[in-house]
């Protein structure tokens, strides 16, 4: 995944809320509008931008949809802010 879509994601406060609460494990998207008090919509919106960043997984199951966390895809922004940081030192 290019590192710039990652970075776009996760400068959005809301995509960082949700990944926030995807730290916690598997949920639905219905229960992760409930918890993050926004509408279907809204939060269909971010859903799409973080799972074009690889920052998510998306399951179905039945009638219901859960996302988590991909934390593979954080560890590439990772490695590349610490290679900032080493070259600063």
């Amino acid at each position: 995944m290019a590192l710039h879509e990652i970075l776009a994601a996760l400068a959005d406060e809301n995509r960082r809320k949700i990944l926030q609460k995807l730290k916690a494990g598997k949920i639905s998207s219905g229960d992760l509008a409930d918890a993050l008090h926004m509408t279907p919509q809204a939060l269909s919106y971010h859903l799409s931008k973080l799972k074009r960043a690889d920052l998510i997984y998306e399951t179905k199951f039945k009638n219901f949809i859960y996302y988590e966390l991909n934390l593979s895809v954080l560890d590439e922004a990772v490695m590349w802010i610490n290679e900032l940081r080493e070259n600063q030192e």
